[in-house]
């Protein structure tokens, strides 16, 4: 009985040494045209600076800024279920916990947007 009850101790004692962490998943983003008919006014004298976002459960990270793009989620029948502006200097955003399932994200910054896919 003594030894069971030290082995508990124990376990209880190691408990918070054991940290359930949730991985951050990386979007992985594609290039699109807002106006396909007049994609750019010129050719981009840079390249594309493609956003680098992590979603981990609701909250999304934002690695490159996104200051003032419009961020928009779009379900399986292309509704948009959900649409924000990224506010200035956000590193992070919490979506709304009522949403569930597989949704295209994009992230519009002028005439270009960049998506991908999530599950909520």
């Amino acid at each position: 009985m003594k030894k069971r009850f030290l082995f508990l101790v124990l376990l209880l004692a190691l408990l918070p040494l054991s940290n359930v962490h949730i991985m951050a998943q990386p979007i992985d983003f594609g290039v699109g045209y807002e106006d396909p008919a007049n994609p750019m006014d010129d050719d981009p004298r840079s390249p594309i600076l493609i956003p680098k976002v992590d979603l981990e459960g609701y909250t999304l990270t934002f690695y490159t800024p996104c200051d003032g793009c419009v961020l928009r989620l779009i379900d399986e029948n292309d509704v948009v279920v959900y649409s924000t502006v990224i506010p200035t200097g956000a590193t992070s955003l919490v979506l709304p916990s009522y949403l569930s399932g597989e949704y295209e994200i994009q992230i519009v910054q002028g005439n270009i947007y960049f998506y991908g896919y999530i599950v909520l």
